[in-house]
């Protein structure tokens, strides 16, 4: 299994963000997927998680404001980010759960307030 994250980057407090993960080697419609993020000094902490059916759930932080989508033909889940606070500032992780746990690389995110 191979997760392949991108997106990220520096964006000012109010701004957005589109965070992708592009999966190889698993079944994408019956593993669970989704974003974990840690901050400098904090625990890996749960952001948003999709099931194999597309069903997504949310921390209370990032609940109406995230949105976790997954595209099958680009085997490819999205973390679109809104209205982003500087407490959202953290090394984002995609995760997937398909014999075991499996992680991708992380990618930063940094809100400037």
């Amino acid at each position: 299994v191979q997760l392949q994250a991108s997106g990220g980057g520096l964006v000012q407090a109010g701004g957005s963000l589109r965070l992708s993960c592009k999966a190889s080697g698993l079944n994408l419609r019956i593993s669970e997927m989704g974003y974990y993020r840690q901050a400098p000094g904090k625990e890996r902490e749960l952001v948003a998680t999709i099931s194999g059916g597309g069903t997504p759930t949310y921390a209370a932080s990032a609940e109406g404001r995230f949105t976790i989508s997954r595209d099958y033909p680009r085997r490819t889940i999205y973390l679109q980010m809104n209205n982003l606070t500087p407490e959202d500032t953290a090394v984002y992780y995609c995760n997937a759960q398909y014999k075991g746990t499996h992680w991708g690389q992380g990618t930063l995110v940094t809100v400037s307030s």
